[in-house]
């Protein structure tokens, strides 16, 4: 089974969010963490990002919120070469809000493995629109929600079955393949 890294957005994720839920309920989930939560510095996220994937003894599935998400689609190859797939949930728009630019210009090529971007059309941090965008330049499955604000708990999503469950479906296709890999090797 691959490793799933959990990355929070800006202000990290609150106790009762779905991803402070799975860092504790998911066996060897590893919750990346920040010097700076609050004034953020890509360079500084890059870099804690991609120390906490290589450091997994094995390929990686991320489960990103918010900025998460853009920082994900900015790390190093040598990062990007140890993820087996990424659910990247409610991605932030740096250009629309100041204390984010740092994140900006967003990265518009594919990524090198499986992604599903989940965003809201009442999503007040990112235009549904523009979530489409990220995910059609990522070459990402989009999957639109109606109604869910951020995706957060402010949004109303602490345990969040459905996220879960894309989590999980990302986790067995990414192992299929490695055991097809493998078969073929």
């Amino acid at each position: 089974m691959d490793s799933i890294v959990i990355i929070p957005g800006w202000r990290d994720s609150p106790p009762g969010h779905w991803q402070s839920l799975w860092a504790d309920q998911l066996p060897g989930a590893v919750r990346v963490q920040q010097d700076d939560w609050v004034a953020p510095s890509r360079k500084a996220w890059v870099a804690s990002i991609t120390q906490t994937i290589l450091a997994q003894q094995r390929p990686v599935v991320i489960a990103a919120h918010s900025l998460g998400c853009i920082a994900t689609a900015h790390l190093p190859p040598e990062a990007m070469a140890r993820i087996a797939a990424a659910l990247l949930v409610a991605p932030a728009d740096p250009e629309r809000r100041g204390v984010l630019n740092d994140f900006a210009p967003v990265p518009y090529q594919p990524l090198p493995f499986k992604s599903i971007v989940v965003a809201s059309n009442t999503d007040p941090y990112c235009p549904v629109r523009t979530a489409g965008a990220y995910a059609r330049a990522w070459g990402s499955e989009f999957v639109r929600l109606q109604d869910a604000g951020h995706i957060n708990l402010e949004a109303g999503f602490g345990p969040w079955p459905l996220g879960l469950a894309l989590l999980q479906s990302l986790i067995g296709e990414a192992s299929a393949l490695q055991h097809a890999d493998l078969a073929v090797a």
